[in-house]
Order: structure tokens, then C-alpha cells, then sequence
């Protein structure tokens, strides 16, 4: 089923010497429960058409749908929190909260109350594969994959249908990037999320539904 739709979308913005087109005309669809790769050099628009996605910049030209309704009509802080969540390379936990309490935010923030929620972020944190342990432990006491599922729970708690990852296992050693790469597929093949990555690592492509190519802002699905 269908829950994102890109209908020729254009994106530019003018830097101090010229003009710079980084999305051109892409049109595309991502369905419900299917995991998605986004792979091409740098600079060829990939994290651009991410964050178009989530609504953090809005079209030049063309349409974004969220199941149909346009993504500008909608509130974008709104569908951040509770329908579309963002994981990111470099994690962006609190450093003074804790793995459960950088959890705990967007469950507060839709008003749970605070041991509830504390119950929920550590079933969280648990369903992502860490030890009850690292609940209590600071960002800077863990390793890069531990703080990278820590971001994914946190995503998770919103409790949206689609994660949006840009370059989610770029820091990580192999063993946990397979481990990373492994907790998304099962996110959107048993829990039904639509799970988007940006990735310039084949390895990551290749374990995904889908894949699609952007060169020079423009984008083909490849597979």
C-alpha cells in the first residue's frame, strides 16, 4: 500500500556564486512495510530529497503525498512527530539525557505520562537489542552502534510509519552495521514500517527491497 509519493519534485537553492539544482523532476513512490535504499556520490541530491521527504524543506516545484494528502498542507512539525521520524549519521542524541530519557522525549511530548513512559523506552531500548544496562548510561559512554539503536528507539517511539535514515551506519564498524541494517529490515518487514536509508555502502543496498540511484539531482530506481 502506498504512503509516499513524490510527483516531479524540484528543489534549488542559490548558493554565493549560482544557482544549484539539487533535485530535478523526481517522481517516485514508497510503499507501507517495504525497506528502500537511496544510493549515489555525494552532492547528487540524495540527503536533499531526504529532507523533502520529511518535510524539514518544502518543493520548488511539484507535490509531496502523505497517503494521498499533500505533505505543505500538512502541519510538518505534527507529521514529524507522529507519523515520519529521521535517524542521522551522527546519532543527534541529548548528551546530558540518558539512553532512556533521549527515548522518553517524543513519548512525553505527546503528553504520556513520565512512568509510563519510562516503561515503554525501556521495552524500546530492549526490542533494539540492548541491555537493560544502557538505559542508564550517557551517549558518551556508549559505543557508535549502541548510540545508533539508541536513535532508532527513539524514532520507533514516535510511533510513526516511516523512518527516514541518512547514512545510518556510516560511523559503524561492519559487525554493527549488520546488526543496524538488520534491526531496520525487521522494522519494516515485521513491524510494517516504511524504512527509507540514504547509503553510499553497496552492502547496505543490497539487503534492501528496493533500491534507487540519484545522480546530478535526477533519480532512477534501479532496483
Amino acid at each position: 500500500m502506498e504512503i509516499l509519493r513524490a510527483e516531479h519534485v524540484s528543489y534549488s537553492y542559490q548558493s554565493k556564486y549560482q544557482k544549484v539544482e539539487a533535485v530535478k523532476d523526481v517522481s517516485c513512490v514508497f510503499e507501507k512495510g517495504k525497506f528502500y535504499a537511496i544510493v549515489g556520490e555525494s552532492g547528487s541530491g540524495k540527503s536533499t530529497f531526504l529532507s523533502l521527504l520529511a518535510g524539514l524543506d518544502q518543493p520548488c516545484e511539484g507535490t509531496i503525498y502523505v497517503e494521498g494528502e499533500p505533505l505543505c498542507d500538512m502541519d510538518r512539525d505534527a507529521y514529524r512527530l507522529n507519523r515520519a521520524a529521521v535517524v542521522y549519521q551522527a546519532f543527534h542524541l541529548f548528551p546530558l539525557l540518558t539512553a532512556q530519557e533521549n527515548v522518553m522525549l517524543p513519548l512525553e511530548c505527546k503528553k504520556m505520562r513520565k512512568k509510563e513512559a519510562a516503561r515503554h523506552a525501556r521495552q524500546l531500548l530492549e526490542r533494539v537489542g540492548l541491555e537493560s544496562r544502557i538505559c542508564r548510561q550517557f551517549p558518551k559512554m556508549m559505543s557508535g552502534g549502541e548510540q545508533q539503536r539508541v536513535a532508532i528507539a527513539r524514532a520507533v517511539a514516535a510511533g510513526g510509519e516511516i523512518i527516514l535514515a541518512d547514512e545510518p551506519t556510516g560511523n559503524l564498524d561492519s559487525g554493527n552495521e549488520e546488526n543496524v541494517v538488520a534491526l531496520l529490515k525487521e522494522l519494516a518487514h515485521e513491524d510494517g514500517y516504511t524504512v527509507i536509508v540514504i547509503t553510499h555502502n553497496q552492502r547496505v543496498a543490497d539487503e534492501t527491497d528496493h533500491v534507487f540511484r540519484m545522480k546530478d539531482g535526477s533519480m532512477e530506481q534501479i532496483r
